[in-house]
C-alpha cells in the first residue's frame, strides 16, 4: 500500500509541473492567479510536501528534488507570464495611437534681431580676414578716454554722458575712474597694447552712454568697430572694405560716400552714408530728404592713438570704424522704434522666429 500511496503522490506533483507549464495567462488578473494558486502562502504544492511521510526513504531525495523543480518551473513560468503581459499592455497602448495625426506643434524660439545683425556683420567681416575681439564693460577711463586720444576737456567724459561706477569724476591725466564703457574702442585699445601690427580685428559688444531713452536712442545698445594696423595702410584701403562691407550688408548694387568729420581718434575722419533712395515717404524720412542714410563713422587711426598704446607711427598706419548694431538692425527689419529690442514682448520678438 505503501508503495502505490507514494506513486500517487509523485504523479501527482508530474501531473502540477505540467499543468504549470502550459498554463495560460492572458491577463494581469490570470497572471496574479497563477501567483496565487502556485507560489502564494497557500499554493497547492504545499499540501504536497506533506507527503514526504508517505514516500519510502530510498526516493525521498527523488521527491525532493521533484518538488524543487516544480517551484523553479512555477517561479520561472510567472516571471515569463508577467513579462509578456506587460509587453502586450505597452503592444496596446501603442496600437491606441493614431499614427496619421498631425504631430503636436513645437514651440520654436527666435533669435533676436540684434543678435542676427551682429552675427551677420561679423560673418562678413571675418570672410575678409578679421578676427573677434572681446573686451570688458566696464572699463578704465585710460582704455575707454585717454588710450584713444580723448582731450581731458571732451564733453562725453561729462556726467551727462558717461555712467561713471566709481566714486567722482576723474581730475588729472593718470585717472583710473571706472565707468561702463561708451564705446567699444577700448577693446581697440587694449588690442593695440597686447598684440604687435599687423592687427586686424572687430569688436562687436554692448555700450552705455547717459542719454533720454526714446524711439531712436537708447541708455544701452551695441556697436561693431573694427580696426586694421599694419605698414602703408591707407584710406584707399579703408574706403575699399567699407564699400565690400555696405554691398555684402544692403546689395551688390550699393553706394557709399564718405563725408568729412571729427573724431578724437581718427585723423582723418570720415562719416560713411548709403544711398537709400528716395521712393516712398518712409525713404524720406529716414534720409531727411537726402535719400543718404548714415550708417558708421571712420577714420585712419591718429599718430598719438597709435603712440599711447606702444606702437611706432613712423613704421605702421591703420584705419578704424565703428557702427551701431541697433540701427543697422533697424533697416534691415524695418523696425521703426529702438525701444522694441529691449522690453522683453515675445509678440515682437516671435516675428523673427523664421530668420536665420
Amino acid at each position: 500500500m505503501a508503495i502505490f500511496a507514494a506513486m500517487e503522490v509523485f504523479d501527482r506533483l508530474t501531473q502540477l509541473i505540467a499543468e504549470i507549464e502550459s498554463a495560460p495567462a492572458p491577463t494581469p488578473e490570470a497572471v496574479e492567479a497563477f501567483r496565487i494558486r502556485y507560489l502564494g502562502s497557500k499554493n497547492v504544492l504545499k499540501p504536497l510536501m506533506g507527503e514526504i511521510r508517505t514516500i519510502p526513504n530510498e526516493r525521498k531525495p527523488e521527491f525532493g528534488q521533484l518538488v524543487n523543480r516544480a517551484k523553479e518551473v512555477a517561479q520561472r513560468r510567472y516571471d515569463d507570464l508577467l513579462t509578456a503581459t506587460k509587453n502586450g499592455e505597452q503592444s496596446q497602448q501603442a496600437s491606441d495611437l493614431d499614427l496619421t495625426a498631425p504631430a503636436e506643434p513645437l514651440p520654436l524660439g527666435s533669435r533676436h534681431p540684434i543678435a542676427l545683425t551682429m552675427r551677420r556683420i561679423v560673418s562678413i567681416f571675418e570672410r575678409i580676414g578679421f578676427t573677434v575681439a572681446e573686451g570688458p564693460e566696464i572699463e578704465d577711463d585710460w582704455h575707454n578716454f585717454s588710450a584713444m586720444n580723448t582731450p581731458e576737456d571732451h564733453p562725453a567724459r561729462d556726467m551727462q554722458d558717461t555712467f561713471y561706477v566709481s566714486a567722482g569724476m576723474p581730475t588729472g591725466p593718470d585717472h583710473t575712474a571706472m565707468l561702463l564703457r561708451t564705446h567699444t574702442s577700448s577693446v581697440q585699445a587694449r588690442t593695440m597694447e597686447t598684440q604687435k601690427p599687423p592687427i586686424r580685428i572687430i569688436a562687436p559688444g554692448r555700450v552705455y552712454r547717459n542719454e533720454t531713452i526714446s524711439a531712436r536712442s537708447h541708455a544701452q545698445f551695441h556697436q561693431v568697430e573694427g580696426l586694421y594696423i599694419a605698414e602703408r595702410v591707407s584710406f584707399a584701403d579703408m574706403k575699399a572694405t567699407l564699400l565690400h562691407f555696405a554691398r555684402a550688408m544692403y546689395g551688390p548694387e550699393t553706394k557709399i560716400r564718405l563725408r568729412p568729420s571729427y573724431f578724437p581718434f581718427t585723423e582723418p575722419s570720415a562719416e560713411m552714408d548709403i544711398w537709400w533712395g528716395l521712393e516712398t515717404e518712409h525713404d524720406h524720412r529716414i534720409t531727411k530728404g537726402t535719400g543718404w542714410l548714415e550708417i558708421m563713422g571712420c577714420g585712419m587711426v591718429d599718430p598719438q592713438v597709435l603712440t599711447n598704446c606702444g606702437i611706432d607711427p613712423e613704421r605702421y598706419s591703420g584705419y578704424a570704424f565703428g557702427m551701431g548694431i541697433e540701427r543697422q538692425a533697424m533697416l534691415l527689419y524695418n523696425i521703426q522704434d529702438i525701444r522694441l529690442m529691449f522690453e522683453n514682448d515675445v509678440r515682437f520678438l516671435r516675428q523673427f522666429a523664421s530668420v536665420l
